[in-house]
């Protein structure tokens, strides 16, 4: 037990010949310390379970999550243990807002490999959905790029086939004229066969030829045109073919899903802002029970043991500060000294 409590102390940054001065303080250290490898431990799953959707590998996941766990408890760590307790509120506050921060961002960081693996189900679920949105776009992409050739051949065929019907309709109607001519329902309404009819017969024989023309003609260009339609066709359904339905599991597709079933329920959108938050709660906590909590022994004893430090520093200062003047003294001396043999010496050559 006492080494439990040693390393969650370790873990809070406090110093441990510190707090056995104040066992008062044990247990609120013992507290952040807990939080602060707990949130490393989150840290790790998060990161190891965010790079094995990546490479699907679990000692390149674990691996890089050991790495990543340790990054954060470091981290928090530091953000815990740079903080003091001076007893002024606005001045801890602007200390800590930095930190409050930093402490969301990196909870953040953690939440969202973690709710992408609570709600794997769901995801997997929606993931399915999108690959086919996906390949039906591919597909209208095909189709789109083949759609106005198509679209040209068929309006010729048409254009040629409806020449061909409007002949016909012209030499159908030449031919009922020709006989209600010849049994005497129209035309003189006389029941014969004489010239009106054969000149009324002439015209629809006469039009019949040009049906059988323009037949010949057309008829040959619609089959060389529905041979052009039915190659791209053909080309069409190679294309579509060859797509093949997109396997959607990286990091980027899976948080896409969760945006997309975030707006289509309501319940797990709330529960993916309530894990977001309770991961703030947890990073954050830390940094809020220091900020909010009174200065304790500890914080007195702290102050001293840093006073006492600074207090020493300054005195190695003045020491050091006094042999340097000493020293330059004695440059001095040595110079005046030297100056003095020289001129003694100049004198005497004279």
């Amino acid at each position: 037990m006492e080494k439990i409590r040693s390393f969650f102390w370790w873990c809070s940054g406090a110093s441990p010949e510190i707090l056995k001065q104040c066992p008062s303080e044990s247990s609120k250290f013992v507290g952040v310390g807990a939080t602060v490898f707990f949130t490393g431990v989150f840290a790790f799953l998060s990161g190891s379970y965010a790079l094995y959707m990546v490479f699907d590998n679990y000692i390149i996941a674990t691996l890089f999550g050991i790495v990543w766990g340790l990054m954060i408890f470091n981290i928090d760590r530091y953000i815990v243990s740079s903080m003091r307790k001076e007893g002024r509120f606005q001045k801890e506050f602007k200390m800590a807002f930095p930190r409050i921060i930093l402490a969301i961002i990196l909870s953040i960081v953690i939440a969202r490999p973690l709710e992408l693996k609570i709600f794997e189900k769901e995801i997997n679920a929606e993931l399915s959905i999108m690959e086919q949105e996906y390949l039906s776009e591919q597909q209208n992409a095909v189709d789109q790029r083949f759609e106005k050739e198509k679209l040209q051949l068929q309006s010729q065929i048409s254009v040629l086939k409806k020449e061909i019907e409007n002949k016909t309709s012209t030499r159908d109607q030449l031919r009922s004229i020709a006989q209600e001519e010849a049994d005497g329902t129209g035309g003189s309404m006389k029941k014969n066969a004489g010239p009106i009819y054969q000149i009324k017969k002439a015209d629809a024989d006469d039009v019949d030829a040009e049906l059988q023309a323009l037949s010949l003609t057309n008829n040959k260009i619609i089959l060389d045109k529905e041979k052009q339609l039915a190659g791209i066709n053909a080309l069409q359904s190679t294309e579509v073919a060859k797509l093949e339905l997109g396997k959607m599991g990286g990091p980027a597709a899976r948080l896409e899903a969760l945006s997309r079933l975030a707006k289509k329920s309501f319940a797990i959108g709330m529960a993916s802002w309530f894990i977001l938050l309770l991961f703030i709660a947890i990073e954050t906590a830390p940094v809020f029970v220091k900020l909010i909590s009174p200065i304790g022994p500890y914080d007195h004893l702290l102050k001293i043991e840093e006073f006492g430090f600074e207090i020493k520093r300054s005195e190695e200062v003045g020491v050091m500060t006094a042999k340097s003047k000493e020293n330059v003294g004695r440059l001095s001396n040595l110079e005046r000294e030297f100056v003095e043999e020289r001129l003694n010496k100049s004198m005497y050559s004279s």
